[in-house]
């Protein structure tokens, strides 16, 4: 049997998947196959490499840290990015808290990012292989409109996965997957809805129209792969964990008590629905 794990992205709000990636870390249990989108598939290396507890510091010790995140970043003519790029995907983990890239090495599974290419607005899902130590592929998965550039990567365009493939369920059943569990980052009956922000966004990418397309349909195929998530899990296909709530919690949330209660969060919930978990992958 091959087991997969999708992680959904939603910047500070995948600190609940990171809980629960720390949670299967301590429980000593590792799926053949990962694939992550933006913050998931950022914050799921962690997981591969086995270093529990690593995303939550980076979260806590530099969320406040005008280096790692703030609005200076988006004037710096070299960055163009809410996040200070090179700190954030290149400093952190090559310095400050280092990324084990030999641990990842013995990873024997598969480990996929979700990038939405800019020219086509359709998703491709590049691999995470260690190798690249400015995590390029990171960049590009976690690439949300406005907030960052468009990450060049062997001369094709890429932005947020998100945009075109929110919830990859399909992706991992196509690449053989038995049974998956996804992570989401939304509390139970959350639909998503095309803001007047979206809409103004989606003007401000005329030039890439695929890529405003994108943006205006992504509520619409987010809602319906939710559906489709919530047939193939009761067809005994997927087991899907959900936060209890994200009410009030923004997706560059200041408040660390809140980031700490989700994390926890998905914890908590990891460990008293493993036995579950083991049974639904049928593990022993």
């Amino acid at each position: 049997m091959k087991r997969g794990i999708v992680f959904e992205g939603g910047a500070f709000r995948s600190i609940f998947s990171c809980g629960v990636m720390d949670a299967l870390n301590e429980l000593n249990f590792l799926p053949d196959y990962i694939i992550g989108v933006s913050a998931g598939a950022a914050y799921g290396v962690s997981y591969a490499s086995c270093q529990p507890g690593r995303n939550l510091k980076i979260i806590m010790d530099y969320r406040d840290d005008k280096r790692y995140m703030g609005l200076t970043n988006m004037i710096a003519p070299n960055n163009r990015s809410l996040y200070g790029l090179d700190f954030a995907y290149e400093t952190i983990p090559n310095e400050l808290v280092p990324y084990d890239y030999d641990a990842f090495k013995r990873f024997k599974g598969e480990y996929l990012c979700v990038v939405t290419n800019v020219e086509t607005g359709k998703p491709e899902y590049l691999p995470y292989t260690g190798l690249d130590r400015t995590n390029k592929v990171l960049k590009a998965t976690c690439a949300l409109p406005v907030f960052f550039p468009t990450i060049n990567i062997n001369g094709t365009e890429y932005m947020d996965g998100g945009l075109s493939d929110s919830i990859p369920v399909e992706k991992a059943l196509a690449d053989g997957c038995d049974k998956v569990l996804v992570v989401l980052t939304r509390e139970p009956g959350y639909k998503k809805n095309t803001s007047s922000i979206t809409k103004s966004t989606a003007k401000l990418y005329k030039n890439k129209p695929e890529l405003a397309r994108d943006l205006l349909t992504r509520a619409s195929k987010y809602n319906r792969q939710l559906e489709r998530v919530d047939r193939l899990e009761k067809e005994g296909k997927l087991y899907v964990m959900r936060p209890v709530s994200t009410k009030g919690f923004k997706r560059t949330e200041k408040d660390k008590t809140k980031i700490l209660s989700l994390y926890n969060d998905g914890y908590n919930q990891t460990y008293e629905q493993f036995d579950k978990i083991k049974e639904f992958f049928e593990i022993n």
